[in-house]
């Protein structure tokens, strides 16, 4: 866990992270998790007679990969909000990469709310692009 209270400008990249590729075995935890046991998700009979080339992640999942970047900033505060949206599909075995940029920082009754924009990337491909405010709670 990071122990650096973050501050973030307008402009600064978050750094970028690139996931293992995605499992039958991820997407199988991940369908039990959430509830989602569409079989295009996790049978390729059932991907390829919906059309797919193969199973597809869940596109909840590709969204959440982008939470990712905040996780070492937890002990500082959270994420508050968030907004996702889809732009491709991720296949098993693709390879994932996040990242984002600082937006914006307004000071609340809270703390400091910074405002993100963040991707998923499949190489050079968006799969999944939103928004994230995160609030760093203020010096206790």
């Amino acid at each position: 866990m990071n122990d650096t209270r973050p501050a973030w400008n307008p402009g600064d990249e978050l750094e970028s992270r690139t996931l293992s590729p995605i499992t039958r075995s991820q997407l199988e935890r991940y369908a039990d998790a959430s509830g989602d046991r569409n079989p295009i998700h996790t049978s390729d009979e059932a991907a390829q007679e919906a059309g797919l080339s193969g199973i597809i992640a869940h596109g909840m999942l590709a969204a959440a990969t982008m939470s990712l970047l905040f996780s070492p900033y937890l002990k500082h505060g959270y994420v508050r909000e968030f907004y996702a949206r889809f732009s491709g599909m991720v296949y098993l075995g693709d390879e994932l990469t996040v990242g984002g940029r600082t937006t914006g920082a307004k000071d609340t009754d809270e703390g400091c709310l910074y405002d993100f924009e963040v991707y998923t990337n499949r190489g050079e491909e968006g799969v999944a692009s939103g928004t994230v405010g995160f609030l760093v709670y203020e010096d206790r």
